[in-house]
């Protein structure tokens, strides 16, 4: 195995940043976009006992902000499987 090239420096004003060669992670979103999703999922679900409560504290903003999340997770979900696709069929994703 060859050594790792220097990282480089970068020295600006009074301070000194190293910026090291490193290869991007292969990560593709999908597991990470899941775990959010499910957060926002399971905190809606949570918070519909408390329906009645959230409405006396006038709080049922909470309840649509954890909808609106899942919502979102649901594109993004969507949005990260078909990038995965792409990138495992070796081309690049476009919309």
């Amino acid at each position: 195995m060859e050594p790792l090239p220097e990282p480089i420096q970068h020295d600006i004003g009074n301070r000194t940043y190293f910026v090291a060669n490193v290869e991007p992670l292969d990560v593709d979103g999908v597991r990470t976009v899941q775990v959010g999703l499910a957060i926002w999922f399971l905190t809606f679900l949570g918070l519909l006992p408390f329906w009645s409560a959230l409405a006396d504290a006038d709080r049922t903003w909470w309840l649509w902000t954890c909808l609106a999340g899942s919502g979102l997770g649901l594109f993004g979900l969507e949005y990260c499987r078909r990038r995965r696709a792409a990138r495992a069929e070796g081309r690049p994703y476009r919309n």
